[in-house]
């Protein structure tokens, strides 16, 4: 029988450890080397395609997801990726990426990106310390505050943690346009490193306002929901690559949507979230020159939306 498979399919059985999980590091680093952005407040740079962990990696204690996803950590890792993000509100994702980080003895190579989320404002540092011991890290790269959630005194909190060397880097996330008054007001007044919202050819809101004060304040912007959960990639995947995707380099629509989010100048980071290491693959191959020009952009964003 024949099956439709689309990005958002979970791999069955064990295809996906095959010449990934179960290879050492240093074998995988055959890659070229993924384009990198600088993190304005530090001078860092990073790649800038990330892994993100929303609903892909909370596979519970079932032994073989949880190794599929060690998997899926390991092709990412060997593509030269190094950016993982969670969230304490994605259910066992942040125990999974602990697992996988140990199976690959790869704490050294993650950019530990991970949100405190809780309403009570006192109880953060507790909740980040227990987010840090299920990733297995001494202290995470990024801490951002989850959809603003009690943002107030979570960034007090993060500010002294900053200081204190306990975090090296602080943010603000959201994935929903209704929070974009209140995202742009702590953009304005409160020292960030990074800011994390949604952005793709059909979702631009953010092209506005909030990715100009990003570049404006030196603000490094990530990326979440790309594909829209997936929902996006499956849609397209039942149309023919257009003839200039070529023009772009990219060879699937997930990397022509990658590459026009990639195309902004004040995008770091954007975090794909996978089940499969050969879509982590792909995602990581998008990162590479050429990108769209501003009018490309135009068409790119037209053609999509005509669908």
């Amino acid at each position: 029988m024949t099956r439709s498979v689309t990005r958002r399919t979970v791999l069955c059985g064990g295809a996906a450890l095959a010449g990934a999980g179960l290879l050492p590091l240093p074998a995988l680093h055959a890659a070229p080397a993924p384009l990198m952005r600088t993190i304005p407040s530090s001078g860092e740079k990073v790649p800038v395609v990330g892994l993100g962990t929303w609903i892909t990696f909370n596979v519970g204690s079932d032994p073989r997801l949880r190794d599929e996803s060690a998997a899926v950590m390991a092709a990412f890792f060997g593509a030269g990726g190094t950016m993982i993000d969670s969230s304490p509100m994605y259910g066992s994702s942040q125990d999974v990426v602990g697992f996988g980080l140990e199976k690959l003895g790869a704490r050294e190579q993650v950019f530990s990106a991970d949100k405190v989320w809780t309403s009570e404002g006192d109880r953060g540092t507790e909740q980040i310390a227990r987010s840090a011991r299920r990733w297995g890290v001494p202290r995470f790269d990024l801490m951002q505050v989850h959809n603003l959630l009690a943002w107030r005194e979570h960034l007090e909190t993060l500010a002294a943690m900053k200081a204190a060397g306990e975090v090296r880097y602080v943010g603000i996330t959201t994935s929903e346009n209704r929070r974009h008054d209140l995202f742009e007001e702590v953009m304005r007044t409160r020292p960030l490193d990074f800011v994390q919202v949604t952005y793709n050819v059909l979702d631009r809101e953010v092209e506005q306002r909030i990715l100009p004060m990003a570049q404006e304040r030196g603000i490094a912007v990530i990326v979440n929901r790309p594909f829209r959960q997936g929902s996006l990639t499956d849609r397209l995947a039942r149309e023919p690559l257009p003839d200039w995707a070529a023009e772009i380099g990219a060879k699937s629509w997930a990397q022509i949507i990658l590459k026009f989010i990639l195309s902004h100048p004040a995008v770091t980071v954007a975090i794909p979230a996978t089940t499969r290491v050969d879509h982590v693959r792909e995602n990581v191959a998008a990162a590479s020159d050429p990108l769209p020009d501003a009018a490309m952009r135009e068409r790119m964003s037209a053609y999509v939306r005509d669908l």
